[in-house]
C-alpha cells in the first residue's frame, strides 16, 4: 500500500473540531525510502500560499531537498484559494499544525498570541542567523520584547504602483508626461476635451481610478507628511482629513470631477473595471500596479488599439515640490511556530531555511542540473522539469516561494530570462520614490477592530463632497464629528499612545 501524499489542500468545508485534506496524490512524498522516513521528524505547514501557484505535486523534488536538507517529512497544507478565514477556522479547531501562516496584524492572529497557541521565536534567533537577521529588521513588530511570528509585510520599503498613461494619446495631443499637478490638469483636460483617440467623438474621460484611495497623490502633492495619520500643531495625532493638505487636494480633485475629466462611475469601480475602461480607451490614464504587469498592461490595450503604447512616471509634484503615490504597507502575513509542535528546533530550522539566501535559491532556481544549469553567468531554465515540481513557466518561482514569505515584488524577483525585466524592475524604482511612510510602523489592535468602520464614513463623506452634496469645508467639519464620535477617538488615543512611545524611544 502506497503512502499518503505530502502535499494536501484542505477541503472548503472544514467541520468545527476536524480538518479535511485532500492529497495530492497517493505515492510517497520525494520518493524517499522507508527508512530515511522513519528517521524524519514530521513538520506540518499550515499556510494560505498564493492563489496563482501552481498546485504542488506528490514526489515534488524541492519538498523532498528541503526534507533532505533540514531532516524532515514536511506536509504541506494549503487553504482554498489563500483564504485567510480559513487557516483562522482550522486554528480555532484545536487541530494544530507545527507551522503556521496567517494574516498579519488581525484580530486572529493577535488571539493566537493571547491564547498561547504560537510561540515566541526569541529562543531559536541567535541559532537560526536567517531568522534573527529577519525579525531584527522588523524589529517593531515585537510584543514585550518577544517575537511570535516572521513578519511579512507588504509593500513595506517598496512600491510598485503608478499613474499609467496612453503615451500614444499624449503623442497625438503634443503633450508630455506631467511633472506638477497643473500640468496634470492640463493633461486630463485635454484626454477629456480634445479627442486624444482621434475618432471624432467627445467619447473619453480623463482618470479612472477605484473610490477614493486612488487620489491619495494629490493630497501628498499638497503636503500630507504621512500615508495612515498626520500630526497638528501640539504634535498630536489626527486623521489625514484633518490636515490642512486634505482641503486644498479636494478642492483639486473636485475641480477636476466638475470639468467632467474624471470618470462618473469612480465609486462603483473595482480593479477589473478600472483596468477595463483604460484597456477600452474610455479614459486616458490610472493608477495601477506595474512591475511583472507592465507587458500585461500594455498587451492589453493592445488588443483594441494594436499601435498604442504606455507611459508612467513619477506622481505629480505640488507647489512646494512634495509627491507621493503609494503608502507604506502594514499588512501582509506571519509565519509562526504553534505551541503544538513537538520539535519546535526542527519547526525553527525549516522557518529559517525558507529566508536563507540558500533556500531562496532552491525556491527560484530549482536544483541545478535538473532545473536550471549555468552557462557562465547565464541562467538556462529546463522548463519541462521545472513542470514537474510547481514551479510556475517562464523562470517564476515554486509554488513555496510566494505568498507565505515573500512576493516577488517585495524580494525585487524577475526571472533573468524575462525579457522586460529591465523595463520592470525600473517602475519599482519610480514607485518606490513615490511612497510615503506611515507615522506608527503597525496597526494598533483599536485599528483592527475598528478601522473598517471608520473607512466607511470617509469614503461615504469624499463622494458627497466629490458631488457636491456638501460644501469641502462643511464635508470635513461633518467628516471629523462622524469620524470620532463612531470609533476614531478610540483609534487615535491608542495610536497617540504608540506615536509618543515610539518618540520617546528616538
Amino acid at each position: 500500500m502506497r503512502k499518503r501524499s505530502k502535499c494536501a489542500f484542505l477541503a472548503t468545508a472544514m467541520a468545527a473540531t476536524t480538518i479535511l485534506a485532500a492529497g495530492c496524490g497517493n505515492s510517497a512524498s520525494g520518493g524517499q525510502n522507508t527508512a530515511d522516513s522513519a528517521e524524519r521528524v514530521p513538520i506540518r505547514w499550515l499556510t494560505t500560499g498564493d492563489a496563482a501557484a501552481e498546485a504542488i505535486q506528490d514526489n515534488d523534488r524541492i519538498i523532498e531537498a528541503i526534507n533532505e536538507k533540514l531532516g524532515i517529512d514536511l506536509t504541506v497544507e494549503i487553504v482554498p484559494e489563500a483564504n485567510t478565514e480559513k487557516v483562522n477556522v482550522a486554528m480555532a479547531s484545536g487541530d494544530f499544525p507545527d507551522v503556521v501562516t496567517g494574516a498579519y496584524g488581525t484580530s486572529a492572529t493577535q488571539q493566537w498570541i493571547d491564547d498561547g497557541m504560537v510561540i515566541p521565536l526569541n529562543d531559536y534567533m541567535d541559532s537560526f542567523p536567517s531568522m534573527k537577521a529577519w525579525l531584527e529588521n522588523y524589529e517593531w513588530s515585537a510584543q514585550n520584547g518577544k517575537y511570535y511570528g516572521m513578519p511579512f509585510i507588504a509593500q513595506y520599503s517598496v512600491a510598485n504602483t503608478l499613474i499609467v498613461m496612453r503615451q500614444d494619446w499624449l503623442d497625438n495631443l503634443g503633450l508630455s508626461y506631467p511633472q506638477t499637478l497643473d500640468e496634470m490638469k492640463d493633461v486630463m483636460l485635454a484626454f477629456t476635451n480634445d479627442d486624444p483617440d482621434g475618432d471624432g467623438q467627445n467619447n473619453t474621460y480623463g482618470y479612472t481610478a477605484e473610490k477614493p484611495g486612488q487620489f491619495d497623490w494629490v493630497f501628498f502633492a499638497y503636503g500630507l507628511p504621512y500615508a495612515d495619520y498626520s500630526l497638528d500643531e501640539n504634535d498630536q495625532v489626527i486623521p489625514v482629513f484633518e490636515d490642512p493638505a486634505f482641503v486644498k487636494g479636494m478642492t483639486y480633485i473636485k475641480e477636476l470631477w466638475d470639468a467632467g475629466t474624471i470618470d462618473p462611475e469612480l465609486m462603483l469601480n473595482d480593479m477589473s473595471k478600472k483596468e477595463e475602461k483604460f484597456y477600452q480607451g474610455k479614459a486616458g490614464m490610472m493608477p495601477a500596479p506595474l512591475f511583472r504587469h507592465v507587458t500585461r498592461h500594455e498587451n492589453s490595450v493592445r488588443e483594441l488599439f494594436p499601435d498604442a503604447s504606455i507611459c508612467y512616471d513619477l506622481s505629480p509634484a505640488g507647489p512646494d515640490g512634495a509627491r507621493g503615490l503609494s503608502k507604506q504597507g502594514k499588512s501582509g502575513m506571519m509565519t509562526c511556530i504553534t505551541a503544538a509542535c513537538k520539535n519546535p528546533d526542527k519547526a525553527a530550522a525549516f522557518v529559517d531555511f525558507m529566508v536563507s539566501e540558500e533556500g531562496n535559491n532552491l525556491l527560484r532556481l530549482g536544483i541545478e542540473g535538473i532545473h536550471y544549469t549555468k552557462d557562465g553567468d547565464e541562467i538556462v531554465f529546463n522548463e519541462e522539469e521545472r513542470a514537474k515540481d510547481a514551479f510556475s513557466p517562464n523562470g517564476w518561482a515554486h509554488a513555496l516561494a510566494w505568498g507565505s514569505f515573500y512576493w516577488p515584488l517585495e524580494s525585487n524577483y524577475i526571472p533573468v530570462t524575462d525579457p522586460n525585466r529591465e523595463r520592470a524592475l525600473h517602475t519599482v524604482d519610480l514607485a518606490t520614490q513615490c511612497q510615503v511612510p506611515n507615522l506608527i510602523k503597525q496597526k494598533t489592535q483599536v485599528e483592527i477592530e475598528n478601522g473598517a468602520a471608520v473607512d466607511d464614513i470617509y469614503t461615504q463623506y469624499f463622494s458627497d463632497m466629490l458631488q457636491g452634496k456638501l460644501s469641502i469645508e462643511e464635508g470635513v467639519e461633518q467628516l471629523s464629528k462622524s469620524w470620532r464620535s463612531q470609533g476614531g477617538e478610540e483609534i487615535l488615543e491608542a495610536v497617540n499612545a504608540e506615536y509618543q512611545k515610539t518618540k520617546a524611544k528616538q
